[in-house]
């Protein structure tokens, strides 16, 4: 329990400083409305999506172009159909 304590506490502190005042914004919101509701699997999933570079992350949410650094699952899923 506390390891996963301390995993949500790295993923909102990687949420909120990513490179560019914009994936802050879009990623934290995004962390803070799911993250008490994700498995431990889905936030090891969150955790590996949040190492993924801005751009890679702000096209694949914007435009749907995916990457193959992006790993299809749920958390890709609920990231990109996430409305701020």
């Amino acid at each position: 329990m506390e390891k996963l304590e301390n995993l949500k506490k790295k993923i909102i502190y990687r949420s909120q400083y990513r490179g560019t005042k914009e994936m802050d914004m879009l990623l934290h919101k995004f962390v803070k409305y799911y993250i008490d509701e994700l498995d431990s699997k889905d936030l090891y999933d969150l955790h590996e999506l949040l190492k993924t570079e801005d751009e890679i992350l702000f096209n694949f949410y914007q435009f749907g172009k995916k990457d193959e650094s992006l790993q299809e699952n749920r958390i890709s899923s609920l990231f990109r159909n996430f409305k701020i």
